[in-house]
């Protein structure tokens, strides 16, 4: 597929989901994952801008399709939780987590606040979403026979530090790792695990961090993001999308998934026994 580039094999793919949660869902790649997913998905949408959510959801109601919506700030841990709680009710098995915030800027010139936001949502929220539902995902995939998935948005700008936007690269650095290092960890069970590595988008995030990477030439459609990161589920751990974007991502990450995956093949018998020393000190109080 032209425009893209996947790196990392995971297993076997599955060709639909019964029940999406999308975070960042009110526009931009968020929508456009909303708009791709097939009728047969239903859809639990979040974000903060309502209005936005009501539209989008208005237009995927057909034929009786589940499409519910929640609008929350998600760096408020009681709006967290109460799509957390929603989104195992509905018994999602397709995670896709995408929301983000940055502000362009040198970091001393900035708010505290506005760091503080970048953080709170692109690691701290996403991170949180992730480990409340990833026992669900797969306790309903293991009973189901069915595989569930993950889809972590990171960004192009993970891939190296970046002056003037500091905070929303190290964030997004933060989700390729994490994506890379559970995706090793997850190996063998009954889930798919990607990392979406976008390069320049056309979508409304430039113009709120106070940049147009829109403009930039071969700047790719969210929806052509959103269709080639679903298209590439169970096939690629960390999946790059943009003409320029995906041969240099591939050139740089394929020497370190196959690192990750080896180290994860060190750490796994160490967690476990971590893991067992602890259950046994519980059983002795």
């Amino acid at each position: 597929m032209a425009g893209w580039s996947g790196i990392g094999r995971t297993g076997s793919r599955r060709s639909h989901h019964e029940m999406a949660l999308i975070t960042g869902a009110s526009s931009g790649i968020g929508a456009a994952f909303a708009r791709a997913l097939p009728a047969s998905t239903g859809l639990l949408l979040t974000g903060r801008n309502a209005a936005a959510l009501a539209e989008l959801a208005a237009g995927l109601e057909v034929g009786g399709r589940t499409v519910e919506t929640i609008a929350a700030d998600l760096t408020d841990s009681d709006s967290r939780q109460q799509v957390i709680d929603r989104a195992g009710a509905l018994e999602i098995d397709l995670l896709i987590n995408n929301a983000g915030a940055g502000s362009i800027g040198a970091v001393v010139d900035q708010p505290r606040e506005t760091q503080a936001a970048t953080v709170d949502l692109n690691v701290a929220a996403m991170a949180d979403l992730t480990r409340a539902l990833l026992p669900g995902l797969l306790e309903r995939a293991e009973d189901s026979g069915q595989r569930a998935g993950l889809i972590l948005v990171s960004s192009s700008t993970a891939l190296a530090p970046l002056p003037y936007f500091a905070a929303y690269a190290a964030s997004k650095a933060f989700t390729l790792f994490y994506g890379e290092a559970l995706a090793a960890e997850l190996r063998g069970r009954p889930i798919d695990v990607e990392v979406l590595c976008p390069g320049p988008t056309r979508t409304a995030f430039g113009g709120r961090a106070g940049f147009a990477p829109g403009n930039l030439p071969g700047a790719a459609n969210a929806d052509q993001v959103a269709r080639e990161a679903l298209a590439s589920l169970g096939r690629r751990v960390v999946v790059a999308t943009g003409r320029l974007n995906g041969p240099m991502v591939e050139t740089m990450m394929r020497p370190r998934l196959a690192f990750t995956m080896g180290l994860g093949r060190v750490m796994r018998p160490l967690a476990g026994r971590r893991q067992r020393q602890a259950a046994a000190s519980e059983d002795e109080t």
